[in-house]
Order: C-alpha cells, then structure tokens, then sequence
C-alpha cells in the first residue's frame, strides 16, 4: 500500500534517512512525504499501527526488476 491506500488513521513513521519519527496521523505523513517529493509505503502494513516509509517508490520498484 502506498500513499492515499493507506488506511490506517494513524502510522509509525520511518523518514526518508531511516530515522524513527514516531506515531503520527496518516495525513501529517503524508504531508511529509509530498513535501520530501516522495512516497509513503506501508513496509508492515499488519503492525498497529501500520509501519510506513518514506521512500522513492519508483526508483525500488525499478531497483528489484533490475535485481
């Protein structure tokens, strides 16, 4: 799930350098993201709250095909 398919109210933010952010609402991380010219990906969307990453999530789609 990336961007507005994410449910949840609430996620446990990861940024974009790996640093832990917290629990915010799914709106203030998304907000982020945009601001960042970036994605939000639930990376373990059955945790509660749902665990999501800031990333580029076109450049690791292209990565693993290249993989």
């Amino acid at each position: 799930m990336i961007n507005e398919s994410i449910d949840s109210k609430e996620v446990r933010l990861v940024d974009q350098n790996g640093e832990q952010v917290g629990v915010v609402s799914r709106d203030k991380a998304l907000e982020m993201a945009k601001e960042a010219e970036l994605d939000l990906v639930a990376v373990a969307p059955d945790s509660k709250p749902p665990v999501c990453r800031i990333m580029n999530y076109g450049k690791t789609l292209f990565d693993k095909k290249k993989q």
